[in-house]
C-alpha cells in the first residue's frame, strides 16, 4: 500500500498537509520550500490525475527559484473533507468553489500573490477562473490541454425581438446518429461511471494503463485537427474515449487498446510503479468525487452562475501548452481559436509539444519544465 510517506518522488519534492482550507484538509506535493520566501507557482491537475501528476516538472521550477505546490484537488487523493456521495453536495464542486479552494490554500500557507497558476485538463478551467476572478492574487496563468474559449455573453438588446430558439441538444443528436454515440462528459456524469471504472473486469490498474495510453502520443491513432462545428456529426469523428459507443462504459471502451507487456516496459514517462500510485489512490477513494466536477459542469443552475462574468476576459499574462497529439485542444470546436482571438487578452504563447499527447507534463516533462521556466521568467 502506497502512503504519502512512501510516494516515489524526485529528490527535493515532499508530501505534506495543509489543514482547514475551505473545509478541506489538503494533501500537497511541494518543492522549493527552503531558503526563504520565493515566488509561488500553483499546479492544478485534471482527471484522472493527482498532485502527483506534476512530480516531473516540479524540480525544474524549484531549481529556477520558485516555491511550487501541487495539491490533490477536491474529490481526489489524500485530500479530505469532500462529499463522496453521488447524491451529495454537488454545489461544493462548482468551478467557483474550486477557485475558492485554490485561494484558501495559498492564503493558508501565507501567500498573498501567486506568481502563476498552472492548470492541466480540468485543472485548466480552474486556473483560468482563478486568473479571471482574482487577477490581484493570481498574477499569471498557464493553461494546458484545455483552451479557454471565454465566458458566454448574455443575450443583448433583446427587448421587442423574437426569442431565439433553444440550441440543439447535442447529446440527443449524438444518440440519434445511425451509430448511436455518447459524449464522455455525459457518461462521467452518470450514476454507473464510478462503479464501471473502479470495479471493471480488467482491474483498475489495467484500466488506467489503457486510459493513459490511448490519450498519449504512444497511441498511433491520435492525429488531432480542428473540427468544423459543434455538431453531433463533427463530434462523432473524435476518438472513442471522447465520444463513446452508446451502451459501452469507459473501461470497456479503452480495453481493446491495452498496450502490450513490451510497450508497458518501454513506457518511460509512466512506468508501472508510478501508475500504481494512481491505481492505489482511486482504488481507495473511488472516482465519484472527481466525477462530481463533470456533473456540476452539466447542471443548468450551476451553468447559470457563470453569467456573473459574462464577457469577461483573462487579463493577466497567459500561455497555452499542449501535446501536439492531444485531441483536448480541439474537443470543443472554436475554443482554441477564441482563446487566441482575445478570450485571453495577454496571451504570450501557444506551444504544441512534439511527441506528447494529453499528458504533456508527464510525457515530455523536460520540455514542459523548460517552457514553464522560460515563460514565467518574463512576468
Amino acid at each position: 500500500m502506497i502512503t504519502p510517506e512512501t510516494l516515489p518522488l524526485p529528490t527535493g519534492v515532499r508530501s505534506r498537509y495543509v489543514c482547514g482550507t475551505n473545509g478541506l484538509d489538503v494533501h500537497i506535493l511541494e518543492a522549493g520550500f527552503e531558503g526563504g520566501p520565493r515566488p509561488l507557482v500553483l499546479l492544478l491537475h485534471g482527471f484522472p490525475e493527482l498532485g502527483y501528476s506534476w512530480r516531473k516538472v516540479m524540480p525544474a521550477l524549484a531549481d529556477a527559484g520558485y516555491h511550487v505546490i501541487a495539491p490533490d484537488q477536491r474529490g481526489y487523493g489524500r485530500t479530505t473533507g469532500w462529499d463522496a456521495a453521488y447524491d451529495g453536495d454537488l454545489q461544493s464542486y462548482h468551478l467557483f468553489n474550486l477557485v475558492r479552494d485554490a485561494l484558501a490554500l495559498v492564503a493558508a500557507i501565507g501567500v498573498r500573490q501567486v506568481h502563476a497558476v498552472v492548470g492541466h485538463d480540468f485543472g485548466s478551467p480552474v486556473a483560468a477562473f482563478c486568473a479571471l476572478i482574482r487577477p490581484d492574487v493570481f498574477r499569471s496563468v498557464v493553461l494546458m490541454s484545455a483552451p479557454f474559449g471565454g465566458v458566454a455573453e448574455l443575450p443583448f438588446d433583446t427587448v421587442g425581438r423574437t426569442a431565439r430558439p433553444p440550441a440543439p441538444n447535442l447529446h440527443e443528436q449524438l444518440a440519434a446518429l445511425s451509430r448511436p454515440r455518447l459524449h464522455y462528459q455525459r457518461y462521467y456524469a452518470s450514476r454507473e461511471a464510478d462503479r464501471d471504472m473502479r470495479l471493471c473486469p480488467q482491474g483498475l490498474h489495467a484500466f488506467l494503463r489503457a486510459y493513459f495510453h490511448v490519450k498519449s502520443a504512444d497511441w498511433p491513432q491520435n492525429a488531432p485537427h480542428p473540427l468544423g462545428a459543434m455538431s453531433a456529426e463533427a463530434l462523432a469523428t473524435l476518438p472513442g474515449y471522447y465520444v463513446m459507443e452508446m451502451g459501452k462504459g469507459m473501461a470497456e471502451t479503452v480495453a481493446p487498446e491495452m498496450p502490450s507487456a513490451e510497450a508497458i516496459a518501454q513506457c518511460a514517462w509512466l512506468p508501472d510503479a508510478e501508475l500504481e500510485v494512481y491505481a492505489n489512490e482511486f482504488g481507495r477513494t473511488g472516482f465519484q468525487g472527481a466525477l462530481q466536477w463533470y456533473r456540476s459542469l452539466g447542471t443548468p443552475s450551476h451553468l447559470a452562475q457563470f453569467n456573473l462574468f459574462s464577457g469577461r476576459r483573462i487579463e493577466v499574462p497567459s500561455w497555452f501548452i499542449a501535446g501536439e497529439k492531444d485531441w483536448g485542444i480541439y474537443q470543443r470546436p472554436g475554443d482554441f481559436e477564441a482563446m487566441q482571438a482575445g478570450a485571453a487578452a495577454d496571451l504570450r504563447g501557444c506551444h504544441l509539444v512534439a511527441h506528447a499527447g494529453h499528458w504533456v507534463q508527464q510525457e515530455q516533462a523536460e520540455v514542459v519544465g523548460r517552457l514553464l521556466v522560460e515563460s514565467l521568467s518574463s512576468v
